[in-house]
């Protein structure tokens, strides 16, 4: 456990990382005793100094939502971070690949909320009544930590390696299979990655229930406007400059972000 001047110094360094795209050695090997309540301290921490500077929160996603990562990891149920309007690209606006430190894009089926979700005890039953449409989504993230050396704690201070988020029209989700979505990441003619929506905790909207209930031991509450990303249904994909990456997916059809 870190005391409050080490988790504001802690902070500090990934903001440092961040603006100066020069990625930091884990803080897990700075600050020994480093636990994920310390994580989602500093986490918060730039959160807040993000929406100080004029920022706002646009929604929330979930990392580690498959067992094969959650093993990684040494744990044994997911975490999450903040999306924020800063981060919204959009499939017509190239992304600078320069502007992040190391770069990959991961493919999911977002929720946008037509209501806000209930806190402890929410269900699958309570997400799919609450959202408004599920959506084709590519999330863009980066790591702050050098090389991608991520332990659990380095990954939640780094609010869950986000960066970016880009979706597409999507639709009702009462008209799906959330389960059985296949996703396929394609970059011109390369086929790059593929998977189904049941490898996010054996479905997305589980994800975004398990986010909910979490959550709310914070006081927070998922709101109506916000879009939720659940988990990848893929492995993670490096980008480059050049390349344009297009998430297709069943029911939901593609999304595609571009980078120069």
């Amino acid at each position: 456990m870190l005391n409050d001047p080490l988790r504001r110094e802690a902070a500090a360094h990934l903001r440092g990382a961040e603006l100066r795209r020069a990625p930091v050695p884990p803080l897990t090997e700075r600050y020994e005793g480093i636990d994920t309540e310390d994580a989602y301290e500093i986490q918060l921490l730039n959160i807040r100094h993000r929406l100080a500077a004029g920022d706002r929160v646009t929604g929330h996603k979930v990392g580690l939502s498959s067992p094969v990562m959650q093993a990684m990891m040494g744990v044994d149920e997911p975490d999450y971070g903040h999306l924020l309007h800063s981060m919204e690209l959009h499939e017509d606006a190239p992304v600078p690949a320069a502007a992040y430190c190391a770069p990959r894009v991961e493919v999911e089926v977002g929720f946008v909320l037509g209501a806000d979700l209930p806190g402890e005890g929410c269900t699958v039953a309570d997400v799919l009544a609450a959202t408004e449409r599920v959506v084709p989504a590519l999330e863009l993230i980066d790591s702050r930590i050098a090389d991608w050396r991520i332990s659990i704690a380095d990954t939640i201070a780094d609010n869950a390696s986000s960066a970016g988020y880009v979706i597409g029209e999507g639709r009702d989700p009462r008209e799906l299979d959330l389960k059985a979505v296949e996703a396929t990441l394609t970059s011109g003619s390369d086929t790059l990655a593929s998977g189904r929506s049941d490898a996010v905790l054996g479905d997305p909207a589980a994800s975004v229930a398990w986010l909910a209930r979490t959550v709310a031991r914070f006081g927070v509450q998922l709101r109506k406007g916000h879009l939720i990303l659940p988990g990848s249904c893929t492995r993670a994909v490096d980008v480059a400059a050049g390349r344009t990456y297009t998430a297709d997916f069943t029911g939901l059809g593609p999304v595609s972000l571009s980078f120069i």
